[in-house]
């Protein structure tokens, strides 16, 4: 039992740091949703881009450095838009709140942890374990946010432009979501695994009773 948990413990030490060093990466990182217009005739890179949380970057290859441009502030007096703009500065603002949320849960998750394991504190364990699944769904929350977000943004863009200009682009999701998903993986994990530790040290305090 003692092997078990002291495995169980390296897990999720391992676990819990992966997903707060990817849920960064993937907040601070602009390639959440990539347009590549590359098929396009001359002025295709133009229309290329790369877009991250906070803003969106030019695609051209041939600068050394992109071109990037702050989204729309999704906090501030919304009168002058439509009603599906204003619906999209909505979400837009719920996943720019959501996924830091879930970084600070997560260190509030990683402080408790660090002293559950030391405590072998069942009801910290627990409490750890809690508050790391909480903070799982709010990851879960805000990437499902984006992803309806990105569809309504494309749907809207089809709305304003022909579809013809839109024909050959590739619209597509980028390495950022990938690792964001990653990280919820991993959060979620961790949570489950601060749960089974809390059962662990639980039995072991039972089997002390009983001697």
């Amino acid at each position: 039992m003692k092997l078990t948990l002291r495995a169980l413990a390296g897990f999720v030490a391992v676990a819990g740091l992966l997903s707060f060093v990817l849920l960064v990466l993937a907040i601070g990182t602009d390639f959440w949703y990539i347009i590549d217009a590359s098929k396009w005739e001359r002025n295709s890179s133009r229309l290329s881009s790369h877009s991250g949380l906070w803003r969106t970057c030019d695609g051209e290859q041939s600068r050394s450095q992109d071109q990037c441009w702050p989204l729309v502030n999704p906090f501030r007096n919304a009168g002058n838009f439509t009603d599906s703009q204003r619906q999209l500065l909505g979400m837009h603002g719920t996943f720019v709140v959501l996924l830091p949320l879930s970084v600070i849960v997560m260190i509030i998750g990683g402080m408790l942890g660090f002293i559950s394991i030391l405590a072998r504190a069942y009801t910290m364990l627990l409490l750890t374990g809690a508050v790391l699944l909480f903070g799982a769904l709010i990851t879960l929350s805000g990437i499902s946010v984006y992803v309806a977000y990105s569809a309504a943004a494309f749907k809207e863009a089809l709305c304003m432009s022909s579809r013809q200009t839109l024909e050959d682009i590739n619209v597509h999701f980028g390495w950022s979501l990938a690792v964001a998903w990653i990280s919820f993986v991993a959060e979620l994990l961790s949570g489950i695994s601060f749960l089974l530790a809390s059962r662990i040290v639980a039995t072991l305090r039972r089997q002390d009773q009983a001697i």
